[in-house]
């Protein structure tokens, strides 16, 4: 606007020089010289303002950044995420004391939620809803147990102490196996997770307590916890599975030990131990029930598009009441080959065994063979399908199909 000015009186100036002569004196250099001095302060101060008005500029842009970024940086400190997985079980039993499955279920579906307080500091946690349906109302209008679950799987606080040293506090997974710690549908071959893991580990596996994780060197990792232990009531089972409390209003007599260590250090190589031990597996509930110890060691090895899984694990649990059940002695491995053909095509091959009473004097040894292929539609959504052989030492047959449909994200 100032300029605008200064070229007005210009131009009147101009004006006035040309027809003002006969009644107006044209001004004097001394007067011209003056007007040249207002017209330069005028600029002056002009230019003055447009630099003050370029730093306010500079600076709102710069705290519009900042404050962008902020935002971008709070929200990204809370996040979510999931899986689920739908299964077809078609399978006929050979022999007259073994039953058919045929059913459709919506196994799974999990979400999850974490927070990170600051970069030292961070809450996760995991909430599944199992089999679809936990309550139903019947036709009579009262309510009906349904056959799934609803379980708070994982709830921690994990903290850095330092840059090789995590401490873990809360409700958290097990260091033991393969599957109990990542088992999202997309990460693993076969409709159904493998009985071995499923029986004698047992994913999912989870216990309140406090975990020390350790990396020794580069690739070497230890983790030491002590947690809530497991608490076997039926003295015709004492299968490690019937023992989860789940943190479920607990029996805290018994606490238990766990440690594993895990070696990482060479490229598509995992090799891994782990022993828990527990004072009294039974918790006091069962009398002729004493102290367990499970020891599990697994390797993964991928080399381009192949991969090899393997693993073993075992009980052994003390008391006269086990070992008259012959479950004093509990153990079981599993083989699976794979192949990757392409980031879309993969199919595999396992073979399986488990026994829950292997203390016993009767063969009640459980096998399975199956042979699949998994369908990536996406990198973490994922169709299945495989066929399994399954034979139970003295009790029969079962064979068939299972198809899959699983997610992640």
């Amino acid at each position: 606007m100032n300029i605008q000015k200064s070229f007005k009186s210009l131009v009147a100036l101009a004006v006035a020089g040309t027809f003002s002569s006969a009644a107006v004196a044209a001004p004097s250099n001394a007067e011209i010289f003056e007007m040249m001095q207002e017209m330069k302060q005028e600029l002056k101060n002009l230019k003055a303002e447009n630099n003050a008005l370029k730093g306010t500029v500079e600076e709102v842009a710069v705290s519009t950044d900042e404050a962008i970024k902020a935002q971008i940086k709070l929200a990204n400190k809370s996040h979510w995420g999931g899986y689920g997985e739908l299964h077809y079980n078609n399978l006929e039993g050979q022999g007259p004391s073994v039953s058919d499955t045929k059913k459709i279920d919506f196994h799974r579906f999990v979400l999850y939620f974490g927070h990170e307080f600051r970069d030292d500091l961070r809450f996760f946690s995991e909430f599944e809803l199992e089999h679809a349906l936990v309550k139903d109302i019947g036709d009579s209008g009262t309510s009906e147990n349904g056959p799934g679950e609803v379980e708070l799987e994982q709830a921690y606080i994990q903290y850095d102490y330092n840059e090789t040293t995590q401490i873990t506090g809360g409700l958290f997974l097990m260091p033991i196996g393969i599957l109990n710690e990542t088992h999202e549908p997309d990460t693993f071959y076969g409709v159904e997770r493998n009985t071995v893991e499923k029986n004698i580990i047992p994913s999912t596996w989870w216990e309140a307590g406090v975990m020390l994780t350790k990396e020794l060197r580069p690739g070497l990792t230890l983790d030491v916890a002590l947690t809530s232990g497991l608490e076997a009531t039926d003295a015709k089972s004492y299968k490690p599975r019937d023992g989860r409390q789940k943190v479920a209003s607990a029996s805290a007599r018994s606490l238990a030990t766990i440690g594993r260590l895990k070696y990482t250090a060479i490229p598509g190589l995992e090799l891994a131990a782990s022993l828990f031990n527990q004072t009294d597996y039974c918790q006091g509930v069962v009398v002729g029930c004493g102290s367990a110890r499970a020891f599990e060691t697994h390797a993964i090895y991928k080399k381009d598009k192949f991969q090899l899984r393997a693993l073993y694990a075992g009980w052994n649990i003390d008391g006269d009441d086990v070992e008259t059940d012959g479950a004093d002695k509990q153990n079981g491995y599993y083989l699976e080959p794979a192949y990757r053909f392409n980031d879309k095509w993969g199919a595999f091959v396992r073979y399986e065994s488990y026994d829950n009473n292997d203390g016993g004097s009767s063969d009640t040894e459980v096998e399975a063979r199956s042979i699949g292929f998994n369908y990536w539609i996406d990198p973490t959504v994922v169709a299945k399908f495989d066929y399994v052989d399954q034979s139970k030492a003295n009790a029969g047959d079962k064979d068939g199909i299972n198809i899959g449909l699983g997610y992640s994200f």
